[in-house]
């Protein structure tokens, strides 16, 4: 079992960051609440409505979309065909101005993206398949934003702009769920943490509290850690 006896809550309008090694249990859970894994036994609610049992396109429709561990985009395919992919429930519903509107809305968010939206998406840099990655999740407006190592395998400097990102995602009242290897980045802009180790929750805390926390720092943040972030 990868994941037992985890009970945890993410506040409306909060990041909240999940952070542990590999195999701890993090990208399962992510997995379970979308539908893409069975959840054998507890409940799973979003706005107070079990989600247990549900499929992965009846949870998008209740407003929660995933941004995949790998990013997952579609290479052949262009990236503006890669974003229109993530708003299929709006088209379902012959929202098209509406799809329209909302690509424009990534443009300016990804601003990248519009200058390379005819390009096949398997052409674009790691740093720019993210930005496409989360720009297809956000097409479909959820109400929550889950994303499962979002800084994997890019520069520093991009891995700033994407948690920058996902900041402006919060004042603008999206809520989000992150799961990240990269304690240091994802405790710096969350409001609350949870620690994973084999399938549990060890720890929790306001994200600042976690940050300064010494067992955090050795096993999280690397033995300098501490020096550097009380030089700030």
């Amino acid at each position: 079992m990868a994941v037992k006896g985890v009970s945890l809550s993410v506040k409306k309008g909060q990041i909240i960051t999940l952070i542990g090694a590999n195999g701890s249990g993090k990208s399962t859970l992510l997995e379970a609440i979308c539908g893409l894994l069975p959840a054998w036994e507890g409940e799973i609610l979003f706005e107070g409505t079990p989600l247990k049992g549900l499929d992965p396109p009846a949870v998008v429709k209740r407003g929660i979309s995933l941004v995949p561990e790998g990013r997952l985009i579609f290479p052949p395919l262009s990236v503006l065909d890669n974003l229109k992919l993530g708003a299929y429930t709006m088209y379902r519903k012959r929202k098209h101005a509406e799809v329209e509107q909302t690509l424009e809305k990534m443009m300016d968010l990804f601003p990248i993206l519009r200058e390379r939206f005819k390009q096949p998406a398997g052409t674009l840099s790691g740093g720019e398949q993210q930005m496409l990655a989360i720009g297809r999740a956000l097409m479909s407006h959820p109400k929550l934003l889950l994303l499962d190592e979002p800084s994997m395998g890019l520069a520093p400097l991009i891995v700033e702009k994407i948690f920058q990102i996902l900041g402006a995602l919060r004042n603008e009242g999206i809520t989000i769920l992150l799961v990240e290897q990269n304690a240091q980045a994802s405790l710096q802009i969350a409001d609350y943490g949870y620690v994973f180790e084999t399938g549990t929750v060890v720890l929790q805390g306001p994200a600042s509290e976690l940050l300064a926390d010494h067992e955090v720092k050795r096993a999280y943040l690397g033995k300098d850690y501490g020096e550097f972030y009380d030089d700030k």
